[in-house]
């Protein structure tokens, strides 16, 4: 009996050792991967808010479709993998991701646009993805290394509001991040959240492209009034207090509510508007970033 449980825990020991050493193969690979697809990324760009509500997923798909839409190759990832949106934002929602020859095939949004998001991977909307961080951490690294993304200009990353596990997990999976773009709303309590993204973004030596102010003033459809509903100028006052580029003011637009719900980019859309115009000015600057080398 006693040599029986002996060699069951010898059997057991070895194949726990078995899967330690089989598991550190298949994550070697997995990083082997990512650094051959991040290659093959010019530029790599992470949007981020450490405060929900601020439009920060609006802003990232519409910067990425505006790209797209100057003949730039690009990818977006939603790294937001408790509350993915970027799948109904840009119409995609309910469709699955496929696998390939070499590896997992993303979603075809347009020509020059392709996108990921765990919405493509849960069952339904609803169910929760209750998580803890290293599960988190190696879903974007396979998300990072397992996806054809192929040659692209831009990979722009859709990251969740904080400074958790998941914007953590992209900076140290990505060393060579271009650099983060801050997006806030005018009013105090969300500017001092996006202070604390500014000392994460620097504390992780990750350079800062700027910041976006978003929700800026409504302009009235009867009198064409600007009505400041929550203030205005605080993301221009936060950049400026840290000495960083100030990269627009976006305003409430009723068109890119809807444009967002229909999963029909505002972009897209309404290329002529005077949102396209602040997106435009915003890509000039992403374009031109001072640090950034030749295409």
């Amino acid at each position: 009996m006693e040599e029986e449980m002996l060699d069951n825990s010898n059997n057991n020991l070895q194949s726990y050792e078995q899967r330690k050493k089989e598991k550190v193969v298949v994550n070697k690979k997995l990083d082997e991967k990512l650094k051959e697809n991040m290659s093959k990324i010019k530029h790599k760009l992470l949007v981020l808010s450490n405060k929900g509500g601020v439009g920060k997923s609006s802003i990232a798909i519409n910067l990425a479709c505006y790209l797209s839409e100057n003949s730039f190759k690009v990818g977006i990832l939603d790294a937001d993998l408790h509350g993915p949106s970027v799948a109904k934002m840009l119409g995609f929602e309910g469709k699955r991701l496929q696998g390939g020859s070499k590896g997992i095939i993303p979603i075809t949004i347009s020509s020059n646009l392709i996108a990921v998001s765990m919405a493509s991977l849960i069952e339904t909307s609803d169910m929760p993805l209750i998580w803890r961080g290293p599960l988190k951490m190696m879903a974007l690294k396979q998300f990072l290394g397992d996806v054809e993304w192929g040659n692209l200009d831009y990979l722009i990353m859709d990251s969740p509001p904080g400074t958790g596990d998941e914007p953590l997990s992209i900076c140290q999976l990505i060393p060579e991040l271009e650099g983060g773009i801050i997006v806030t709303t005018p009013q105090e309590v969300a500017l001092n959240d996006s202070r604390k993204c500014v000392n994460f973004l620097r504390n992780l030596n990750i350079p800062i492209l700027g910041i976006v102010e978003n929700m800026s003033g409504l302009r009235c459809p009867h009198c064409g009034k600007n009505i400041d509903l929550f203030k205005s100028g605080g993301g221009e006052k936060a950049a400026l207090e840290f000495g960083l580029p100030f990269l627009g003011k976006i305003p409430i637009d009723i068109n890119m509510v809807n444009s967002t719900d229909e999963g029909k980019p505002y972009i897209f859309k309404y290329k002529n508007s005077e949102t396209a115009q602040v997106f435009n000015k915003i890509v000039k600057e992403i374009i031109h970033y001072p640090n950034r080398t030749g295409d």
